[in-house]
């Protein structure tokens, strides 16, 4: 025989001793932050104070399919027992959301006896509350079998059970908010020292004059961006700007490895082209999710004006002549990481008096103080409107049109600027 209960039971007066245990147990989910230890002081009291034989708490599993003691009382120790979310006395309190007040286990259908046929103990009577919080259940919390009177519980244990249930509840809630700001505040510091780690990826600004600057702002907390230049044996000038698919933690990660390859082997491997084909190999060996990296390499010689570069799959760069005119440098080519085995084309220009600009797409998506997105058009119509600028401060300048205070980056935004 069974009686559910509505969650909506009318209150009486608590007794006094009743206001003391709930106060005891109030101050034990007040003043310590470890959820097991206290649910654990909690439900012994509740045991002891309900005059029950044994007692103990199940709560839910994120995916609601599994409900798991956390915390027991009396002399079978059940902790990590779990059980469907809608199996016997338990998972019918979660499922139908009201108190089961079981009085005779035997007349019960839902009741299973293979936790007593295990450990020797006889369940005879149950009562159970649900705990829930804001319409969420989070699982239950379960007396069995009254030491006292009848040896059945009566209405004022159900209703001191839901009280006592409620207070539960409101615990497991709090200590998984706090789990959560402290995961949060985690996840946080990580990100933060992915971000240095990325900036200390990127080249060291360059002094006044040379002939090669970049400039990288990520979306959000790290980049999936990169561009890197250094310095090769001749005096030439190695160079590289690329984009990975995506955003978030899996982009930061294959741009790191992507600009740590560039730099280590593009010291020894100075055709574009070639460069390209071993980090594509490298790329495509580990590559994951169909995760891939748009990325143009080249050399260019400072005392020649002569570029080299090669294109995988990025956008093609932006060529300003010393006329003012502007011509995108169109190439084909596979992106990195898409397939093993490609070639790459190499490109030759002298850039004489003009400037190359190299950039992904977060700079043509960018929007103007209109909200209009740039586009190309948009894009020359802003390098011109600085082109009388150093490198360094054009680049600056069009980065502050874009990343305007207020305004928030749809996409990561990389530019390189090349030119004696």
């Amino acid at each position: 025989m069974s009686d559910r209960l509505s969650l909506t039971i009318e209150s009486s007066a608590a007794l006094p001793s009743d206001i003391g245990l709930l106060a005891s147990i109030a101050q034990d989910f007040a003043s310590s932050p470890e959820m097991g230890a206290t649910l654990a002081n909690a439900i012994h009291q509740i045991m002891t104070y309900m005059e029950a034989e044994a007692a103990s708490i199940f709560l839910l599993d994120e995916s609601g399919e599994k409900l798991t003691c956390v915390a027991c009382a009396g002399p079978v120790k059940i902790d990590g027992l779990t059980l469907a979310a809608g199996q016997g006395i338990v998972g019918r309190t979660v499922s139908e959301h009201c108190l089961q007040r079981v009085r005779d286990v035997a007349a019960d259908r839902d009741f299973s006896g293979a936790v007593d046929q295990l450990t020797g103990f006889c369940t005879r009577s149950i009562l159970c509350a649900p705990l829930h919080i804001k319409g969420r259940m989070l699982g239950a919390l379960e007396v069995i079998n009254k030491a006292s009177g009848d040896h059945l519980f009566g209405e004022a244990d159900a209703q001191l059970l839901l009280a006592l249930a409620g207070m539960v509840s409101l615990a497991v809630h709090n200590a998984r908010m706090a789990e959560a700001l402290v995961e949060q505040e985690r996840m946080r510091r990580e990100l933060d020292l992915a971000r240095e780690i990325q900036r200390g990826l990127l080249p060291t600004p360059p002094d006044a004059g040379f002939p090669v600057c970049g400039v990288n702002l990520p979306a959000l907390e790290v980049s999936g961006d990169f561009y890197d230049f250094f310095m090769l044996p001749d005096g030439r000038i190695a160079w590289g700007l690329g984009d990975v698919s995506g955003k978030g933690m899996n982009a930061a990660l294959l741009m790191t490895k992507t600009i740590a390859l560039f730099r280590c082997l593009g010291k020894n491997e100075h055709d574009p082209a070639r460069l390209l084909a071993v980090l594509n190999d490298e790329i495509a060996e580990t590559a994951r999710f169909g995760m891939f990296v748009t990325m143009i390499a080249g050399v260019f010689d400072p005392a020649s004006g002569e570029l080299v570069w090669a294109n995988a799959g990025h956008q093609p760069p932006l060529w300003r002549g010393a006329d003012g005119g502007y011509r995108e440098l169109e190439a084909a080519g596979v992106a990195l990481g898409v397939l093993s085995g490609m070639a790459y084309d190499a490109q030759r220009l002298n850039l004489a008096d003009g400037r190359l600009f190299v950039f992904t797409d977060g700079a043509t998506e960018g929007h103007d103080e209109h909200g209009a997105m740039l586009g190309l058009p948009g894009l020359q119509t802003l390098l011109e409107r600085h082109a009388g600028l150093p490198p360094e401060a054009l680049l600056a300048a069009v980065t502050a049109a874009l990343a305007r205070p207020g305004v928030r980056l749809h996409d990561d935004l990389t530019l390189l600027a090349i030119g004696r």
